[in-house]
């Protein structure tokens, strides 16, 4: 086992998954600077509680054949029944030996940290990247999803990692024809409401439209455990980040009497493009991915980034809506958007997973979050239901 501490270590850390990969049609390398961005304390937050580590395996021939991250952060790891740290961007050989390897470097090293209990494979920051081992749907990954070889499970379960939980990502195609009824039928009945109002976003407006983001987020969210207020400032800073890959003909706000109740962001997945980058955002492909998604708009798959609707007005039809007013954009010339996907929704949210009935949503992905008790007597419960 290495440490990655040198550039050259770096490197290989990012590299080897190419090489593992190279048959493999559907896997896509993610930019090297969105993995990196994870462990630069300058770029993540949460080493300002918390610490990460990378290693690589070699064989005899001081060939790579497996790579990890370990990490823990002080207010996750306190939030679960015992201190919990995690691993991830796990990728290596099909040899359980090896992989035995590299989940005890992780456990040794959370143990070291007063850590009772490891996750994995997960990110060191937010659920919604680099989060998960792909158990079924074996397609090429949206944006900064994980994807890897189906032996993945084999190797987590048979060291004694047992399933946490599940995320699912929903489909649904951007054809009228082939939408549920059921959803028209509701947004029909919340179209009769004069009250009720679909908008997209406008780039002159951010202002405006980050106070709705930021109003419908902590009423829609904020009230679940673990989920922090949304402040205007951070809002704001995330509509400006992606700025340049934003669409706004896919991002919606609903309003009741002028009354913000929901919203339904979108991005153009961006793997679309980046996966012909070989991990690089140079001056090339920064220029050929804003011709791709600002000039040509050649983007076909929407990534849904988040959904919001306020308690009161859920099971309303109000989410319906929005997904009949993408439907019917996408009859306009020069929308070439044909599915739409929706990650990371949790088997323990059952709302969630209501909703994505609702608007005929079906799963395509199932990615397994894992969990290892350190004291192997200790009883295994899977996450809360919500």
């Amino acid at each position: 086992m290495k440490e990655v501490i040198d550039k050259k270590e770096k490197q290989e850390f990012l590299d080897f998954p190419s090489r593992l990969y190279v048959n493999d049609k559907n896997w896509i390398r993610p930019l090297d600077q969105d993995v990196e961005k994870v462990f630069d304390p300058s770029q993540n937050k949460f080493f300002r509680t918390g610490n990460a580590i990378r290693w690589i395996l070699v064989d005899g021939e001081n060939k790579t054949i497996g790579r990890i991250a370990a990490f823990h952060e002080k207010n996750t790891a306190r939030s679960f029944e015992q201190p919990t740290g995690g691993v991830g961007f796990f990728d290596c050989i099909n040899n359980q030996e090896a992989a035995n390897i590299l989940f005890n470097s992780g456990k040794k090293w959370l143990q070291q940290a007063g850590m009772e209990a490891m996750d994995g494979p997960i990110n060191f920051g937010t659920r919604e990247h680099f989060w998960g081992c792909l158990v079924n749907g074996f397609f090429e990954p949206v944006y900064n999803m994980p994807y890897n070889f189906p032996y993945y499970a084999a190797l987590f379960e048979n060291y004694g990692f047992k399933n946490y939980f599940n995320q699912f990502t929903y489909h649904v195609p951007i054809d009228i024809s082939m939408l549920d009824p059921v959803v028209f039928e509701k947004a029909a009945r919340v179209a009769r409401g004069s009250a009720y109002k679909v908008v997209s976003y406008k780039r002159k407006e951010i202002d405006k439209f980050t106070d709705a983001f930021v109003t419908i987020f902590n009423e829609a969210w904020g009230r679940f455990p673990g989920v922090k207020p949304m402040k205007k400032k951070q809002a704001l800073a995330m509509f400006k980040a992606m700025n340049q890959i934003l669409d706004p003909r896919i991002i919606y706000f609903e309003y009741h009497n002028d009354r913000p109740i929901a919203f339904f962001i979108m991005i153009p997945d961006l793997y679309q493009m980046i996966r012909h980058f070989n991990g690089k955002l140079n001056a090339v492909n920064k220029l050929r991915m804003f011709t791709f998604y600002r000039i040509l708009r050649n983007a076909t798959r929407a990534l849904g980034l988040i959904f919001g609707v306020v308690p009161d007005f859920q099971g309303k039809g109000v989410e319906a809506a929005m997904i009949a007013r993408f439907a019917e954009d996408s009859r306009k010339s020069g929308f070439k958007y044909t599915d739409l996907e929706m990650n990371w929704i949790g088997d323990f949210n059952p709302k969630m997973i209501k909703l994505m009935g609702t608007i005929g949503a079906k799963v395509r992905k199932t990615h397994v979050t894992y969990r290892y008790l350190f004291d192997r007597k200790k009883s295994f419960s899977r996450a809360k239901v919500l």
